[in-house]
Order: C-alpha cells, then sequence, then structure tokens
C-alpha cells in the first residue's frame, strides 16, 4: 500500500499520479487535499509520514507546490526519510543509497510526464544495503536519542 497526499499546489499533480498506479494496479490510500482549495501542507506531509513510520503503508508520495515544505513536514515524523527529487537520477538514489520511503515533489517544479518517471523509479529501486546501511543506521540511532 502506497501513502499519497497534497496541498492544493500539488493537488492536481497528485490526482495523475494516483490515475498512473492504478493502471499500474498498484494499491494507495490518498490522505488528502480533495480539491484545490488552500490549505496547509504540514497537515498532509505529517499524515503521509505517520502511515509510513507506522507500517500501514510501504511507502509514500507527496506533493505540494515545491515539494520542499511537505518534505519538511513529513521529516519530522520520527522513521521517515521523505526525499525532494525533481530529476530521475534524484529518485533513482534516493532509493539506492538513503532508503528513502516517501518522494516529494513539486507541482508547480515537476511536470506530470517526468513525475510519473520519479514515481516509478522510487516505487521499482530497491534499497543496496551494504555500506549505505551504516549510513542509515546512523541516522536512526541519532532520531533514537530524541
Amino acid at each position: 500500500m502506497i501513502a499519497i497526499g497534497s496541498d492544493h499546489g500539488g493537488f492536481e499533480l497528485k490526482e495523475k499520479i494516483k490515475k498512473h498506479l492504478e493502471d499500474r494496479g498498484l494499491e494507495y490510500r490518498d490522505y488528502g487535499t480533495f480539491s484545490d482549495a488552500s490549505v496547509d501542507y504540514p497537515t498532509y506531509g505529517i499524515a503521509v509520514g505517520e502511515a509510513v513510520a507506522r507500517g500501514e503503508c510501504e511507502k509514500g508520495i507527496l506533493v505540494c507546490g515545491t515539494g520542499i515544505g511537505i518534505s519538511i513536514a513529513a521529516n519530522k515524523v520520527k522513521g521517515v526519510r521523505a526525499a525532494c527529487c525533481s530529476d530521475t537520477f534524484s529518485a533513482r538514489y534516493t532509493r539506492m543509497h538513503n532508503d528513502a520511503n516517501i518522494i516529494c515533489m513539486g507541482g508547480r517544479v515537476v511536470g506530470p510526464g517526468l513525475a510519473i518517471d520519479i514515481v516509478d523509479l522510487f516505487l521499482d529501486t530497491p534499497f543496496e544495503g551494504g555500506r549505505h546501511q551504516r549510513r542509515i543506521d546512523m541516522i536512526t540511532e541519532y532520531e533514537n536519542k530524541k
């Protein structure tokens, strides 16, 4: 199950991503927003972050105007590694090296074709582990001190 959410600035792109997930036969849970009316991005970044951190959803997709604000909000949730990506190289490597569990994009930055490519790379690329696991463990250790 994939968690998906957006604010008003990412609503249109979120809807296109949902259609793509359906076309791929992938299950998702939409955490809102459900229109392009102005809302606060932290609400949706945190909701998707909590769903992923609790294990209710394996991965998450978040969209706001730039992808930045919603990624900052999601990263406040313990256990979340949200990466804001605007290109396919970053999307691939954030999975391979960082084991990111949420991808964030800007609806005003990334067009729908590129967004679909980013989503597919994020969902389909495995974490490499190895030396990268040590680094993830360092982040988790620090996070658990709080």
